[in-house]
């Protein structure tokens, strides 16, 4: 049995036994860095001791020979013979050792080194440029908190807003003109405009086609609830409240950290109740609005109390039956101006007959009608009774091209429409008769407008049965109504098609009563 490998004493032997066929070498292990295929010391010295392999450790596996040493030009016992380092210091693999040991190195040449931008040395050689040191900035002082927008010492108003239907902005706007109304502006929902309160009290009285009357008091900024409630104590509610008359307060909120507007009522009317005793009442006439948008709050007062298209003399209202300030909106855009006859063959109640008869005569629209500023805080009201006279307008005789007529083959629809004219006082101008549309006559007198607001299918009547009624209608406008002008609200243009009638593209879409309506003109 052989000795052990590797030990120095010991002459090298085969690592193969005698009589037994060459085997392939196989791939060994890499050694540390500066060893050799072995591991066990540096190559190049010949009298390095070497461990020789076992074959009978595992007689199953295979045995190669170790690489041989790399030769040198120089002889390695020679005085000036200086040994060479390898040109690897890890082999790629023995089978590349032993059949190649010529071979190039396995390492790959490094990279050079990236250039600096706009340099043609590296970037390591290149000058940068220092960077400035950045200044500290300025301490900068905290704003200040800002007021509110405080109403004058008088309590003047700090704008005016008259409400409108979406769509017909630009009549009311146009209607606030004629009449000399101050910084007359359109605005979604309405119209803008100035003035003192004797503006507010001539806008509810004169104004046909406005809803309400917004009194806007004052604004402030509020970022929390907390803010909100502390600022709310500082108004002047007194300039404009009274102890013993209830109010009730509405908010909406748009973009602003204040999101949740029962909230905010519920802070106002706390501080209003806290501070100056005005008692919350949910069904009270006058109301306080807080709109919140942006995080400014402004506080506007509604003037009217109840809607302002209730005139004061229309105690009967027909089904689905249209407010008078839209009537009167679409009358305008019309061109009505009370010099014309006007018919309506589906009039009701006796809406746009009764509306026309007050423009005719030259009737204010709140002449007959309460208003809630009148439970203001500082309301004169011998100031307001002089005003009233001053702006109501002499009695004197409507054109004598006028008239109103208006039929409906509903008997109870007549009658209530002959009473609600007896109560305006304009049964002298309107004409209510009892009649279908396929009896409807021509009028004597000069052409005027024929104003309709016929069922839509929506509330009133079936959709399809209604082809056939717009049709008879369409006929006899057609046949007894040259020269005649004509104004039709309605929600589908699939009902104006079987009218036989060419109308321009309507007006803009108005909400009425949960629908989508437009007003469609045509000269007959």
């Amino acid at each position: 049995m052989p000795d052990r490998p590797g030990r120095p004493d010991q002459p090298r032997r085969d690592q193969t036994r005698a009589g037994d066929t060459p085997r392939k070498p196989r791939q060994k292990r890499r050694g540390p860095a500066g060893a050799g295929p072995t591991g066990s010391g540096p190559t190049g010295t010949p009298d390095s001791p070497k461990r020789k392999a076992n074959p009978l450790a595992n007689p199953g596996r295979r045995v190669s020979k170790p690489p041989r040493p790399a030769q040198s030009s120089e002889r390695s016992d020679s005085p000036t013979a200086k040994p060479k380092a390898d040109a690897k210091a890890a082999p790629k693999s023995d089978r590349k050792a032993d059949h190649k040991p010529d071979c190039k190195p396995d390492t790959k040449p490094a990279k050079p080194a990236p250039k600096a931008r706009g340099s043609k040395y590296p970037a390591s050689q290149a000058k940068s440029k220092p960077k400035p040191a950045k200044q500290p900035k300025p301490a900068q002082p905290a704003p200040a908190e800002p007021a509110p927008v405080a109403p004058m010492a008088d309590g003047t108003p700090q704008g005016l807003f008259f409400a409108a239907p979406p769509g017909l902005e630009p009549a009311l706007e146009a209607e606030a003109r004629a009449l000399g109304f101050a910084d007359v502006m359109a605005e979604p929902g309405g119209v803008a405009a100035n003035g003192d309160w004797s503006e507010v009290w001539r806008a509810n009285l004169m104004l046909r086609g406005a809803g309400r009357v917004l009194v806007r008091l004052g604004s402030f900024r509020a970022m929390h609830v907390a803010q909100l409630d502390k600022r709310a104590r500082r108004f002047p509610w007194e300039l404009y409240l009274r102890p013993d008359v209830p109010i009730k307060v509405e908010a909406t909120c748009k973009r602003s950290k204040i999101y949740h507007a029962g909230a905010a009522v519920q802070r106002v009317e706390t501080a209003i109740t806290e501070t100056l005793g005005v008692p919350i009442d949910a069904e009270a006439t006058l109301r306080l609005m807080i709109r919140i948008e942006d995080d400014l709050c402004t506080v506007s007062l509604d003037s009217s109390g109840e809607p302002l298209h209730k005139r004061g003399y229309k105690e009967f209202v027909g089904k689905a039956a249209m407010r008078e300030s839209m009537a009167a909106l679409f009358l305008r855009d019309c061109g009505f101006d009370g010099r014309e006859p006007l018919l309506d063959p589906m009039c009701g109640s006796g809406t746009f007959p009764l509306e026309a008869a007050s423009i005719a005569a030259g009737l204010l629209p709140g002449a007959t009608r309460r208003f809630a500023f009148e439970d203001l805080a500082g309301f004169d009201a011998e100031a307001y009774a002089a005003f009233r006279r001053r702006i109501t307008p002499e009695a004197a005789e409507p054109d004598p091209g006028f008239r109103a007529y208006g039929s409906d083959r509903d008997a109870g629809a007549i009658r209530g429409a002959s009473a609600n004219a007896e109560r305006a006082g304009l049964s002298h101008l309107c004409q209510f008769t009892q009649h279908s549309v396929s009896d409807l006559q021509r009028p004597e007198g000069p052409p005027g407008l024929v104003m309709i607001n016929p069922p839509y299918g929506g509330r009133i009547g079936n959709k399809k049965m209604l082809y056939a009624l717009y049709a008879a209608l369409g006929r006899k406008l057609t046949e007894d109504f040259s020269g005649w002008r004509v104004g039709i609200v309605t929600t589908d243009v699939s009902l104006i098609r079987p009218m036989g009638i060419k109308f321009p593209p309507p007006g803009p879409p108005v909400a009425h009563g949960g629908l989508k309506v437009r007003l469609w003109q045509a000269q007959l």
